[in-house]
Protein backbone atom coordinates (compact mmCIF):
# COMPACT_ATOMS: atom_id res chain seq x y z
CA UNK A 1 0.00 0.00 0.00
CA UNK A 2 1.20 3.63 -0.82
CA UNK A 3 0.98 4.95 2.59
CA UNK A 4 3.00 1.93 4.11
CA UNK A 5 5.67 2.60 1.64
CA UNK A 6 5.63 6.60 2.61
CA UNK A 7 5.73 5.61 6.25
CA UNK A 8 8.61 2.88 5.93
CA UNK A 9 10.57 5.24 3.40
CA UNK A 10 10.33 8.09 5.72
CA UNK A 11 11.84 6.03 9.22
CA UNK A 12 14.53 4.80 6.60
CA UNK A 13 15.10 8.44 5.68
CA UNK A 14 15.38 9.00 9.38
CA UNK A 15 17.58 6.75 10.15
CA UNK A 16 20.19 6.87 7.32
CA UNK A 17 20.64 10.32 9.02
CA UNK A 18 20.86 9.77 12.81
CA UNK A 19 17.66 11.89 13.59
CA UNK A 20 14.35 11.68 14.92
CA UNK A 21 11.12 12.15 13.94
CA UNK A 22 10.77 14.73 15.99
CA UNK A 23 14.21 16.03 14.15
CA UNK A 24 12.72 15.61 10.89
CA UNK A 25 9.31 17.76 11.42
CA UNK A 26 12.10 20.42 12.78
CA UNK A 27 14.23 20.64 9.48
CA UNK A 28 11.39 20.47 7.23
CA UNK A 29 9.64 22.77 8.57
CA UNK A 30 6.41 20.80 9.42
CA UNK A 31 4.57 20.41 12.49
CA UNK A 32 5.55 17.23 14.30
CA UNK A 33 1.98 15.81 14.39
CA UNK A 34 2.16 15.84 10.63
CA UNK A 35 4.87 13.60 10.56
CA UNK A 36 3.13 11.15 13.67
CA UNK A 37 -0.03 11.14 11.26
CA UNK A 38 1.79 9.86 8.63
CA UNK A 39 4.03 7.46 10.34
CA UNK A 40 0.52 6.18 12.67
CA UNK A 41 -1.64 6.10 9.77
CA UNK A 42 -4.13 8.99 10.77
CA UNK A 43 -3.32 10.55 7.77
CA UNK A 44 -3.45 7.93 5.15
CA UNK A 45 -2.95 9.94 1.97
CA UNK A 46 0.17 12.59 2.64
CA UNK A 47 -0.26 15.33 -0.25
CA UNK A 48 2.70 15.71 -2.41
CA UNK A 49 3.32 19.15 -0.60
CA UNK A 50 3.78 17.24 2.61
CA UNK A 51 6.13 15.18 0.71
CA UNK A 52 7.80 17.50 -0.89
CA UNK A 53 8.44 19.28 2.16
CA UNK A 54 10.58 16.33 3.80
CA UNK A 55 12.40 16.08 0.41
CA UNK A 56 13.60 19.91 0.67
CA UNK A 57 14.49 19.43 4.46
CA UNK A 58 16.51 16.19 3.58
CA UNK A 59 17.76 17.90 0.68
CA UNK A 60 17.08 15.14 -1.78
CA UNK A 61 14.76 15.26 -4.57
CA UNK A 62 11.15 13.39 -4.97
CA UNK A 63 12.94 11.59 -7.75
CA UNK A 64 14.90 10.62 -4.80
CA UNK A 65 12.25 9.92 -2.17
CA UNK A 66 10.46 7.46 -4.67
CA UNK A 67 13.78 5.56 -5.84
CA UNK A 68 12.85 2.59 -3.96
CA UNK A 69 11.58 -1.41 -4.60
CA UNK A 70 9.05 0.04 -2.20
CA UNK A 71 7.32 1.72 -4.53
CA UNK A 72 8.63 0.11 -7.44
CA UNK A 73 6.34 -3.37 -6.30
CA UNK A 74 3.03 -0.67 -5.87
CA UNK A 75 0.02 -2.37 -7.26
CA UNK A 76 -2.18 0.45 -8.60
CA UNK A 77 -4.82 1.45 -5.97
CA UNK A 78 -8.27 1.94 -7.32
CA UNK A 79 -11.07 3.62 -5.22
Amino acid sequence: MLTQAIQRRIRELCDERNITVNKLATICGITQSTINNILSRRTTKPTVSTIKKICDGLDITLSEFFDTDYFDSLEQEVK
